[in-house]
């Protein structure tokens, strides 16, 4: 079939606008990386003025194919969030058909390299993430929703395995407990703890809630390392609410803003500082980094 799909492909490489073109293959029957498709066409575009993903369908036979068009700003929001894990996989590995000046070698290159700034983005996405999951679970848990606290903490736990990953220097992949399970033993230990132990879902989630408050202890400090570097960069100026969610790395972070700088706060290493308004006993709250830190 990739005979049949290249007049597909070259007719996108003629576009000024295409940056590259990787063709990706299944492999197993029920391949979920490529949604059971025969072949995935990913065709990266430069352009910001088009819808940020095309996708079309494609039959042959007894095959099908599927193209999906990505503008770059699209393709770099999801490395950059981790909401679209199979993206990382196919460009990591499809087979590169078209390369306008060495585009992808590049975005490869890059990937594996995985700078250290980005991630301390992605670092700090993850914690953020974390500690959402993980309080709210633990209302969850004070209040005996005992199944709606599972599912918190298992998602709580996802982030924590994606995080180690990061902190080791690669990229969450799709099948990410496979690589907890060779580079984090201990929270993989604890995933299992949590999924396969025979004892009640309440008695499974009080180990959890103490082993968890440990491993998230020792990970403040990297994982908010990103959020407090930004509040940093003013010294002892403070910020409002509002100039840290529309910062233009923060704004990533989306609602789980709110309660990890709460969580710091907590912690001790933000400061929260107290204006008058106009109210009587009603004062302004702004942010800075503890004078401690």
């Amino acid at each position: 079939m990739e005979d049949i799909l290249r007049p597909v492909y070259q007719e996108r490489a003629s576009n000024p606008e295409t940056q590259g073109v990787l063709l990706i293959e299944k492999h197993s029957p029920e391949s979920p990386s490529t949604d059971t498709f025969d072949f995935i066409l990913l065709v990266i575009i430069k352009s910001q003025d088009k819808p940020p993903v095309f996708i079309k369908h494609y039959a042959y036979e007894h095959k099908k194919a599927a193209l999906h068009v990505v503008t770059e700003e699209k393709l770099n929001e999801w490395r950059l969030l981790g909401t679209n894990r199979k993206i990382i996989d196919w460009i990591y590995n499809g087979r590169i058909v078209f390369d306008r000046n060495d585009y992808l070698a590049s975005l490869k290159r890059e990937m594996e390299e995985f700078p250290f700034y980005g991630r301390k983005i992605k670092k700090g996405i993850e914690f953020a993430k974390l500690i959402r999951r993980y309080m709210d679970g633990k209302e969850l848990f004070d209040q005996g929703n005992m199944l709606d606290a599972y599912n918190h903490i298992v998602h709580a736990l996802h982030h924590l395995a994606r995080l180690e990953v990061i902190e080791k220097g690669y990229h969450p992949e799709v099948t990410v407990w496979n690589q907890v399970k060779q580079i984090g033993p201990d929270i993989y230990k604890l995933y299992e703890e949590l999924v396969y132990s025979e004892e009640s879902v309440e008695q499974r989630l009080e180990l959890l809630f103490l082993v968890s408050d440990f491993l998230i202890h020792t990970r403040t400090e990297s994982g908010s390392g990103h959020i407090m570097e930004i509040i940093g960069e003013r010294g002892d100026e403070y910020w409002s609410y509002d100039e840290l969610y529309s910062h233009k790395e923060l704004v990533y972070y989306g609602e789980d803003l709110r309660i990890l700088i709460e969580y710091l706060i907590d912690r001790g290493c933000i400061e929260v500082v107290l204006k008058e308004t106009k109210g009587a006993k009603l004062f302004h709250r702004y942010y800075k980094i503890h004078k401690e830190i």
